[in-house]
């Protein structure tokens, strides 16, 4: 994630395999707050979101119990059909469940 930061002070451009990669890593280390902050990031730089970056963003809530956030940008990205999938929707229902049962 520093590395992000590095990126930007040296005014190197930032795109989908960065993001997604600093998104993914916010997932599994249960940092929702900062997965959204790279995805909001990542749209306010116009750098294209992929499945696999949105993917990461809903889990990244649904899995630290955050579903309502979960379910809100999956509502969002419901809008654009190339960017959700049938997989998005069993992987934030499953993320959902896994985050519910640490509760």
């Amino acid at each position: 994630l520093q590395l992000l930061s590095l990126m930007a002070q040296s005014k190197s451009e930032s795109n989908m395999i960065t993001f997604s990669a600093a998104i993914s890593a916010c997932k599994k280390g249960g940092a929702w707050v900062t997965a959204l902050q790279h995805f909001s990031a990542m749209v306010r730089s116009q750098v294209e979101t992929g499945m696999i970056t949105c993917n990461a963003a809903i889990s990244a809530c649904a899995k630290c119990g955050e579903w309502e956030k979960a379910s809100h940008l999956l509502s969002l990205l419901a809008q654009d059909r190339e960017k959700i999938s049938l997989i998005t929707f069993n992987a934030a229902i499953s993320d959902c469940e896994k985050g519910y049962e640490r509760e």
